[in-house]
């Protein structure tokens, strides 16, 4: 078995970008948006009756990830009321679990769950210092202050089958998001301060339905923004939305993990029907479709769950619960092994140890290396579709209808570790906290494998 490598190599092997305070988790798949978290004295066991710090009640129905920032952990949520669904953003302190904010950012009227597994509200919120950037793709996009306050509201109309899907990212002061319908399909960058459209940029045909979250790169000399879209995906110039590179793939389609980055090659997964794990050398331009793809793997790639970087390996997690360990550089297979239950999460590094959230609520906890090693199997009670967050020395796992913290007991006469505001923002809290006095919605307490299975095909350029 290879050991792990040591969390600051592996940020610093990985690439990764834009790394924040080690207590938060401020976006979807956490700091650099590729799952690693720096948090160390995580636990490798836990249970209902066991490790949990405290479980809340979460109201509607929503599969957006938690993400944890100056002392809270935001999601979000559709309430349905009537014929209307009540789209909003919660908070819950991290230290007790009361709920701290409860805010209507949209409401829809007639409004119908295009599939059954998906939600009204699943994009990942993205929190930046007192504001927290909310999407709901077709419905819409808003910033909020941290104290409650709706502070824009844009809608970029387009036609999806399933509903939405994809979170924002923030990248300098722009928020941007992937929009891909039947009707149109483009990427868009908004000014973060405003809402205002500052570029947008059509796929190229033919247009369908993808679910994706863009990821920003640095690649050479330059920053590039990575968007996975039906049948393409491309990278993006952060500042003006002009086209670098392009890949293709003439069946995938529906396409929902966002890709990762590391060893000079982004890893691109193509959907339906059939996916494969493009591995891409970003330092091409224009069509790079057959000179930059360093390997292909075509059997065992996953349709929900991203993949995940750790040390020189690459691992994915097909939709049934297979789990594969390939070497990034060249693809090659270490092991593959079923997990036991289908999974839509993306899985999760953290403290030396890989962590995968099953649909049924159980967390499978691996070691990394190039031989498979079961640490753990931990249940919860209900289904659990979005990925988990690490912060604070804990996990947040969201279940059908509960929200958790997870994390190991403080040692005695400690004070058990909570996340600290951002450095400056002690007046913004108050200042907020002023606001939630005077705003009824603010709440101020608070009552989502065994055997080895088939063998994967890799095809190297």
């Amino acid at each position: 078995m290879t050991p792990p490598a040591p969390h600051v190599l592996l940020f610093l092997l990985l690439g990764c970008q834009g790394v924040a305070a080690a207590q938060d988790w401020p976006q979807f798949r956490g700091p650099g948006g590729q799952g690693h978290s720096a948090e160390r004295a995580l636990p490798v066991e836990w249970s209902e009756s066991k490790h949990v710090v405290w479980k809340a009640p979460v109201s509607g129905r929503g599969w957006s990830s938690p993400v944890v920032s100056g002392g809270r952990v935001w999601l979000t949520t559709a309430v349905m009321e009537g014929r209307e669904t009540s789209l909003r953003l919660l908070a819950y302190d991290v230290a007790t679990g009361a709920q701290a904010l409860d805010v209507e950012v949209f409401r829809l009227r007639n409004a119908q769950l295009l599939n059954a597994k998906n939600s009204h509200a699943s994009p990942t919120p993205v929190v930046e210092a007192d504001r927290v950037y909310v999407h709901f793709g077709a419905e819409g996009t808003a910033a909020i202050s941290t104290g409650g306050e709706i502070l824009w509201k844009v809608r970029h109309r387009y036609e999806s089958q399933h509903g939405n899907g994809g979170s924002p990212i923030v990248h300098g002061d722009l928020l941007i998001f992937s929009c891909d319908g039947f009707d149109q399909a483009f990427v868009i960058a908004l000014d973060k301060r405003t809402g205002n459209t500052r570029w947008r940029r059509f796929r190229r045909r033919p247009w369908s339905q993808a679910y994706t979250t863009p990821l920003a790169i640095r690649a050479g000399d330059r920053d590039q923004i990575v968007s996975v879209g039906a049948h393409h995906a491309a990278a993006y110039d952060p500042e003006t939305g002009e086209e670098i590179w392009r890949v293709s793939y003439q069946d995938g389609f529906s396409n929902v993990p966002r890709p990762v980055y590391g060893h000079g090659l982004v890893f691109i997964t193509t959907g339906f029907q059939q996916p494969s794990i493009l591995a891409v050398s970003p330092d091409g331009g224009g069509d790079v479709t057959r000179t930059h793809v360093a390997w292909t793997l075509s059997r065992g790639a996953p349709l929900t769950p991203s993949p995940l970087l750790a040390g020189t390996e690459l691992y994915v997690v097909t939709d049934a619960g297979i789990a594969s360990c390939l070497d990034a550089r060249t693809g090659t297979l270490h092991w593959q092994q079923r997990l036991g239950a289908p999974v839509a999460a993306s899985p999760v590094l953290a403290d030396g140890r890989i962590y995968v959230l099953r649909e049924d609520g159980a967390t499978v906890v691996i070691r990394p290396g190039t031989t498979f090693e079961l640490l753990a199997v931990n249940v919860l009670d209900e289904p659990a579709l979005a990925s988990m967050a690490v912060a604070s020395g804990s996990f947040f796992i969201r279940t059908a209808g509960h929200l958790y913290r997870i994390a190991q007991p403080a040692p005695p006469g400690a004070a058990p570790k909570a996340a600290v505001p951002h450095r400056g923002s002690e007046p913004r809290i108050a200042r907020a906290k002023a606001r939630q006095e005077r705003r009824p919605r603010l709440l101020p307490a608070a009552s989502r494998e065994g055997a080895a299975a088939i063998g994967p095909h890799v095809h190297v350029r």
